[in-house]
């Protein structure tokens, strides 16, 4: 009976050794030289330190360019067209004085700001595809005009007034443009 149990344990062996060869030429394995990544294997479990470290999410890149690009500074005197990503705050020379466009949303194709100048204040706020919003700003006070924008291009001057068009992009970015007639 001693043989017989030794030859059983050898065969129990032999097959066990073939399962494993199986087993990892069936899928264990990887044709190639990269690493395998492991998932884990619970939601509580963590990944382990060899995984790389993840990239922070980058600024949006605009899908239009603008004259002044992102400088903030060029929009002073009441003329620019920059890009913007994020909520921003831009002095600027308005009609009597100074004033503020104050952008307080951006994202995909969508724009929110205020407008203040004095004792006053206007705000606009546009979403969806080819939405923006055009502020007039004059000395006895401002308009809004918010909704699709066309072709619309730059605003044209007007006298003794800042023209503001804002216009939110797909890209997470928004083109705004100030004219006056200075």
């Amino acid at each position: 009976m001693a043989a017989t149990t030794a030859r059983g344990l050898r065969r129990s062996g032999v097959v066990l050794a073939a399962l494993f060869a199986l087993t990892a030429a069936a899928g264990c394995g990887s044709a190639s030289d990269e690493p395998a990544k492991a998932s884990p294997s619970s939601p509580g479990e963590r990944p382990s330190k060899a995984d790389p470290p993840k990239r922070p999410e980058p600024t949006p890149k605009p899908s239009v360019s603008a004259a002044d690009g992102r400088d903030i500074t060029a929009c002073a005197d009441g003329n620019c067209e920059i890009v913007v990503s994020e909520p921003v705050k831009i002095p600027f020379k308005g009609p009597r004085g100074p004033a503020t466009l104050s952008v307080t949303e951006v994202g995909p194709n969508a724009i929110a700001y205020t407008v203040k100048s004095g004792n006053g204040q206007s705000k606009g706020s546009a979403s969806g595809p080819g939405q923006g919003c055009i502020t007039v700003l004059r000395s006895n006070g401002s308009g809004n005009s918010c909704g699709g924008l066309g072709a619309a291009g730059r605003p044209s001057p007007q006298p003794d007034a800042v023209v503001i068009q804002a216009a939110g992009g797909e890209d997470g970015t928004a083109v705004l443009q100030l004219v006056s007639d200075r």
